[in-house]
């Protein structure tokens, strides 16, 4: 069992089937050493992540959606390197989304649920990555939050 898999059942989660894009574009590309995934928005949790940050989700909701689709942002680069862990170099970048409104100020503490999360699953070295987070009027089937991501893989 790779260390990933193990820092996520330690924190009791797991990851998530890869979900087919609902949409034309696909989950990643890999290109040289890198893999772009992208945005995942937080399905196949146990909640339904829909609606504006600060209007009709809280902070901790938010966050726990990011984490989701921080889960889903594994589940795709698992698939880009067929579960061989020991390819990933590092997290390289996030780029978060919430839906929120105008006056909303608080988009980086929501995508921390999201970096958080690759910290403890990839470790300080291979976690720690660049990041934007920013407010969005309105995102897909109106989720909460969406995020992309870019890693460095090996051969």
């Amino acid at each position: 069992m790779s260390n990933v898999i193990a820092n996520l059942e330690a924190l009791g989660l797991k990851l998530p089937e890869s979900a087919p894009p609902l949409f034309n574009y696909v989950p990643y590309v890999t290109t040289g050493n890198m893999v772009f995934v992208a945005g995942q928005v937080p399905i196949g949790g146990t909640r339904d992540y829909k609606g504006k940050v600060g209007v009709d989700i809280d902070m901790e909701t938010a966050q726990e959606a990011a984490r989701q689709c921080a889960l889903n942002i594994l589940r795709q680069i698992s698939d880009a390197v067929d579960g061989h862990w020991d390819r990933v170099v590092r997290c390289v970048k996030l780029g978060g989304f919430v839906n929120c409104g105008p006056d909303y100020t608080d988009m980086s503490l929501v995508i921390n649920g999201a970096s958080d999360l690759m910290v403890a699953a990839l470790g300080e070295a291979k976690g720690k990555h660049a990041r934007f987070a920013v407010g969005a009027p309105s995102l897909p089937a109106g989720f909460a939050v969406e995020i992309d991501a870019v890693f460095e893989i090996k051969d």
